[in-house]
């Protein structure tokens, strides 16, 4: 089956240049081998890349598809001779094909022949230091208003005995003599097919291209060393359960002079017992007598820090709900607030004293309440009483 290179990045074919690097940044992160991840998979991803970052290849692949490497060897309908083979006596069938040798791991093809598997050479260069995620409990007041936490972390940062070059203060760092400071050697193989030469990373810098006459005696030549920062992140008001903030560049620190991987702090929001948070609205119940729904009343509810004023006309039914503008929760983006739901509950009282027993049944026999109860629903109630 042929590989879908979008699906591995985990793209859309109309993704840009910078969401694909993106991507690949992230996966070669979770699964390089040296970080516990799958040497298949991080073969698999880089492979990805290196067609779909490549504009010419990735406009072929999204033309042919699963011929994409038939029409990288010179089209469908006939490949052009192989190197050392006539056609008619390329192994590989009836028709030959030109491929670069160097650009193709040969790791899998020959693994066979030198023992089995390869396993994956670490990359050359700089490598960027991975991201930390931490989870904050804040409360709902503070996501309303936002607040700053101070995190403590335990990570790798940058050696301060020898400031991240991991040689020991005051020794030589000197170019690689294995391979003259590029960080690759090549690597020539007999086969049956004949020989192939291979770019691997140099075994004696890790890639670096220079090495340390003595390695730094705290971070035995990493570069990097493990110690506690404290980090102020500010919360932004209208945060919401569960959203995550970035924090560019205070992960853990690079290696080989890579820039930090980034901090991901998920907040999580406590519970209110009045409030309830409905996209940007506040929402809160609040009980009201029987003489208030009947007569009407002006409130004054204490919002956190703010009272706000919430008119009953008389005769408030219960579950009537009000809204106040711009009385709810800030909007991440922009200066505007959502708005104050507040919807009125109307309490019978339980027990009743004399003299307010007798002002209802006054108030009944003036006002004719049962008669009342039947206009909203006439036919039926008139049933009911007759």
């Amino acid at each position: 089956m042929a590989k879908d290179y979008y699906d591995i990045l985990g793209v859309s074919r109309e993704s840009s240049d910078d969401e694909i690097k993106k991507a690949y940044r992230k996966a070669a992160h979770e699964h390089h081998p040296d970080r516990g991840g799958e040497e298949a998979k991080f073969k698999e991803v880089s492979e990805a890349y290196q067609v779909l970052s490549d504009k010419q290849k990735r406009s072929q692949y999204d033309q042919f598809g699963a011929t994409f490497d038939q029409a990288q060897a010179g089209g469908a309908s006939g490949y052009g001779g192989a190197d050392g083979f006539a056609d008619g006596q390329n192994p590989f069938g009836q028709q030959g094909f030109n491929v670069n040798m160097e650009d193709i791991d040969l790791g899998d093809i020959f693994g066979s022949f030198f023992g089995g598997r390869r396993r994956a050479a670490s990359p050359t260069g700089p490598i960027t230091g991975d991201d930390i995620s931490v989870a904050v409990d804040i409360s709902f007041k503070d996501s309303v208003f936002g607040t700053e936490r101070e995190l403590e972390l335990y990570k790798r940062v940058k050696c301060s005995h020898c400031k991240g070059n991991g040689a020991e203060p005051k020794t030589k760092i000197t170019t690689c003599a294995t391979c003259s400071g590029s960080g690759q050697v090549r690597q020539s193989r007999q086969t049956m097919l004949g020989a192939f030469t291979q770019v691997i990373t140099c075994p004696t810098c890790k890639g670096e291209g220079k090495k340390a006459e003595k390695p730094c005696g705290q971070c035995g030549g990493d570069g990097r060393t493990k110690d506690n920062r404290k980090i102020k992140v500010k919360i932004p008001a209208g945060i919401a359960n569960g959203q995550t903030i970035e924090v560019s560049g205070q992960g853990e620190a690079g290696l080989r002079g890579g820039s930090a991987g980034n901090l991901y702090v998920t907040v999580q929001v406590g519970e209110h017992e009045v409030f309830k948070r409905d996209g940007y609205d506040l929402k809160c119940e609040i009980p009201i007598s029987f003489t208030q729904a009947a007569l009407g009343d002006k409130l004054n509810l204490q919002v956190f820090d703010d009272r706000v004023k919430v008119e009953l006309p008389a005769g408030t039914q219960t579950g009537k709900t009000f809204r106040i503008h711009n009385n709810g929760v800030p909007h991440l983006q922009g200066s505007s607030k959502g708005d104050l739901l507040v919807e009125v509950k109307v309490i019978t009282p339980g027990k009743l004293s004399g003299r307010e027993k007798e002002l209802l049944k006054s108030l009944v026999e003036e006002k004719g309440e049962s008669a009342e109860v039947r206009k909203d629903k006439k036919g039926f109630w008139d049933k009911l009483f007759t």
